[in-house]
């Protein structure tokens, strides 16, 4: 499925994701995320930035954002799967 990660929230709870993908959409990163634990859950997408010290981080995205990021992973899905 993908390489398993630990994140945590921001109560500080540990989270393990799966990371089903990474892919650029307009010199922007994002990551697709699935929650290790519940398989059947969806599919989380974050935006990737880099900090100031230049570690790569996770943040959350608007609902406009979020769907053209989304329908840009669904295409990388038809792709690998074709």
């Amino acid at each position: 499925m993908g390489e398993k990660y630990l994140f945590y929230d921001e109560l500080g709870n540990e989270i393990e994701f799966l990371i089903k993908g990474k892919f650029t959409l307009d010199n922007t990163d994002y990551v697709a995320l699935l929650p290790a634990d519940d398989l059947e859950s969806s599919t989380y997408i974050l935006k990737v930035q880099i900090d100031d010290n230049g570690n790569e981080i996770l943040v959350g995205i608007d609902e406009n954002e979020l769907n053209e990021a989304k329908k840009a992973y669904e295409e990388l899905l038809k792709e690998n799967l074709q």
